[in-house]
């Protein structure tokens, strides 16, 4: 694998390759020492962080479906105390850059929050804003521009962090969530997060996921989370992350040349704990078939 062919900066954050491990697939990054060198990973970015511990929905948590998953872990972590105390340092210690990602129920939690994770070791700060809004009822931040630009203004105000703001699918209108979010002072967008789904169990007659609904990942996205990256990326000037349905290094490739500059796999890791380096050395081969120099060249280099 040539690093000087695959590395990027995305956001100031540089990375060995434009391939990150996606939060609640690849744990903390040490869960993978096993498998792969992390050194070849773009970076981790971290299972989803709260203010406070969660043990998680109940009941069936993940379910294949034809083409990908559906899942309703309900974030389950340590909560942020534990975290900083008793995992950071070791995350600190990994060969690559580390991500942390967060979710809250109020703006002003997601920024104390931020503010607690502005220290060594944090490379960055993703920022799901795909949960309930408690204090402004049930309200999600990820489907309001407005809430999502408070959001993104109360993480920016508490962090020297670069901030990256997590996008959810299941809007009418990407770019306008996009948009918001660059003017609040995103330094960089991420999508798509997972689509609403459902499954039911027609011998019991009764939803199979114990939450009811959960969220769709794996190929069955991939051309729903191509089209929103497009958008997104002709929408703003900040870079754009990808992700939904990577398998392969041709698969990177699609997303780079839709406006990414890189992309995370998620549901992927599941199948194949590998997948992150392995789709690195397939973009390595096809830009070496393709005759270009660097990845970051295939940024939005759409012919149309």
């Amino acid at each position: 694998m040539n690093r000087e062919r695959l590395a990027v900066e995305v956001a100031g954050i540089r990375m060995a390759t434009p391939i990150m491990g996606a939060s609640g697939t690849f744990g903390f990054g040490m869960e993978y020492e096993d498998f792969l060198d992390l050194a070849d990973v773009g970076a981790v970015v971290s299972k989803g962080i709260t203010p406070k511990p969660r043990a998680g929905n109940g009941g069936v948590r993940i379910a294949e479906t034809p083409a990908g998953m559906l899942n309703s872990i309900g974030l389950e972590n340590p909560g942020i105390e534990a975290f900083c105390r008793d995992i950071l340092p070791e995350a600190a210690k990994l060969p690559t850059a580390f991500i942390v990602n967060i979710s809250a129920g109020t703006a002003e939690e997601y920024g104390e929050m931020a503010q607690m994770l502005d220290v060594d070791g944090v490379d960055g700060i993703e920022v799901n804003i795909s949960c309930p809004n408690v204090k402004e009822g049930g309200i999600v931040f990820g489907t309001d521009p407005v809430q999502a630009a408070r959001v993104t203004r109360e993480v920016k105000q508490h962090t020297k962090k670069p901030v990256i703001v997590k996008l959810s699918p299941n809007v009418t209108d990407i770019t306008q969530m996009a948009r918001a979010v660059e003017d609040a002072g995103a330094d960089a967008v991420s999508l798509i997060n997972t689509l609403t789904g459902m499954v039911i169990d027609v011998e019991k007659r009764q939803p199979l996921l114990g939450n009811i609904t959960g969220g769709l990942s794996g190929p069955a996205v991939k051309p729903i989370a191509l089209r929103m990256v497009y958008q997104a990326a002709h929408a703003v000037s900040i870079p754009v992350i990808g992700m939904g349905g990577i398998q392969t290094g041709e698969d990177v490739a699609a997303f780079l040349l839709a406006g990414a500059s890189a992309v995370e796999i998620g549901a992927e890791n599941f199948a194949n704990p590998r997948a992150v380096v392995e789709a690195a050395e397939g973009l390595d081969a096809y830009l070496e078939r393709q005759g270009i120099e660097y990845a970051r060249d295939l940024t939005g280099a759409l012919e149309l």
